[in-house]
């Protein structure tokens, strides 16, 4: 799967540069946008889209998104290439999550350099974050495969019913995190993944069901295999945040206890909690709730984590949504190489490194 993603990354970041491109023009901003009324600043426009866009996407990302999109096509026996445009809706959503994220979270670094808003201005990256929510748009109104109406149309409609669950799942999250205290359990945080991260996983699913006007029956299945293997992705990274303090990981582009630092309620904390014996219990839930922590404090949350077996339960529950992924798609007609690819994706999601 790695291969596949190294694959076709230049590909889909050169169709990127032609919805934005690096340097921003009249030319392009009036055959993109339309006649001004009465004349646009390219120069204005560069710094506050392009510039921060690019700086996201140089400093590196898997574009797991946009390559699983284009299995699907490969799979659905259409010729990826044809809807590269297509593939760039649901990365460059993406992307425009992360930067509004990391807004929303205060955080201090975003691939190992840092956040958008700590050298742009929280102003700058708040547009450009939103902006990335409708640009794509435009791929669907130049619609690059002719498509009929009606494919279209449910395109459309599907984007606006994930993306507003997305947000869903983002203001559980943002709640939570304010609210400090830990008060919901294991089944509301996997709903907050699945808004939050699966929708995007069901966008990239979905779209690549209708661009090829698949039956509702197989887009719904693809669509239950990418929510949960996005839903294992999440606990992943929750699970990768842990591992490389404990400097069991590779680079991981995010500060030294990043989750911790913020209080966020992931999987494990809300095992942690559960399992731990009710003086670690309190230390934890000290920690989570404190404004900001010391490098002894981070670590003793974490040991408390390793100590109730919190990492391991994490992990396997990750495997378990891994699996009933693949069963998911266990019915459809898809040629084996596009099943190793779905399957290993499954694990690759799970297994990374960093």
């Amino acid at each position: 799967m790695r291969e596949t993603l190294a694959d076709w990354r230049p590909a889909i970041d050169e169709e990127i540069a032609t919805l934005i491109p690096r340097e921003i023009d009249a030319d392009h901003l009036e055959s993109f946008f339309g006649p001004p009324t009465y004349a646009y600043d390219p120069d204005g426009i560069q710094n506050a889209l392009a510039v921060p866009l690019w700086d996201l996407l140089d400093r590196g990302g898997k574009r797991w998104r946009a390559v699983l999109f284009l299995v699907f096509v490969d799979g659905f026996g259409e010729d990826p290439a044809e809807y590269l445009p297509y593939a760039c809706i649901p990365e460059i959503l993406h992307n425009g999550t992360i930067i509004v994220d990391d807004v929303e979270d205060a955080a201090t670094i975003r691939r190992g350099e840092p956040a958008l808003h700590r050298i742009y201005g929280r102003d700058v990256a708040l547009n450009a974050g939103n902006a990335m929510y409708f640009l794509p748009l435009k791929i669907l109104t130049r619609d690059p495969a002719d498509l009929p109406a009606e494919q279209r149309l449910a395109a459309y409609e599907m984007l606006m019913h994930e993306l507003n669950r997305t947000h869903l799942g983002q203001g559980m999250d943002i709640c939570w995190h304010n609210e400090r205290e830990v008060r919901v359990g294991t089944e509301e945080y996997l709903e907050m993944c699945a808004c939050k991260t699966g929708c995007l996983g069901r966008i990239v699913a979905r779209l690549a069901a209708i661009i090829t006007g698949q039956p509702l029956e197989v887009e719904r299945a693809v669509a239950d295999y990418a929510e949960l293997t996005a839903v294992a992705f999440q606990i992943g990274d929750d699970i990768l945040d842990v591992e490389h303090s404990l400097g069991r990981a590779g680079e991981f582009g995010k500060a030294f206890g990043n989750d911790i630092r913020e209080g966020k309620k992931t999987l494990l904390v809300i095992h942690a909690l559960r399992e731990s014996d009710s003086d670690r219990a309190r230390r934890l839930q000290e920690i989570l709730e404190a404004d900001d922590n010391t490098d002894d404090e981070i670590i003793a949350a974490l040991e408390i984590l390793e100590d109730a077996g919190s990492i391991d339960y994490a992990r396997e529950r990750a495997l378990e949504l891994a699996a009933e992924a693949r069963a998911a798609i266990d019915g459809l007609d898809f040629d084996d190489e596009t099943t190793r690819k779905l399957e290993e994706f499954t694990e690759f999601v799970i297994e990374r490194d960093e």
